[in-house]
């Protein structure tokens, strides 16, 4: 295997990989460490690409519909109301959320262009 070093122009997709996984990892030890039960972990920490639906209306509706659910701002926002205002509930589907983003976006996956589901902000997929 053919390691390739890591030059200027492919450092800011490191980053965004690194930073996914430093993010997934982070909300994977809060989730667990506050005693959030496993099972719902499991059960919905894929719920996010079911936004995937939205290319069925076309890429532009498609990517529009992914990004929404593929963006920080609102499992954090939904994650940090819920912790203060002591809603369980909505802490643990903002941290499922956030886990879900920071694994795709360590894999590769990023937010969609409307030109074709495997144009992303990272990379061709």
């Amino acid at each position: 295997m053919h390691i390739r070093p890591v030059t200027a122009d492919r450092l800011p997709r490191v980053l965004l990989h690194l930073e996914g996984a430093v993010v997934a990892a982070a909300a994977i030890v809060v989730y667990f460490h506050t005693g959030y039960p496993w099972w719902l972990f499991v059960a919905l920490v894929l719920a996010p690409d079911l936004s995937m639906v939205g290319y069925l209306a076309g890429p532009r509706v498609g990517a529009i519909a992914y990004d929404a659910a593929h963006t920080y701002a609102i499992p954090v926002i939904v994650g940090l109301v819920g912790w203060l205002a002591d809603v369980d509930v909505a802490a643990q589907i903002g941290l499922i959320w956030i886990t879900h983003i920071g694994v795709d976006r360590l894999v590769g996956y990023g937010l969609k262009y409307p030109t074709d589901f495997k144009d992303t902000h990272l990379q061709r997929v």
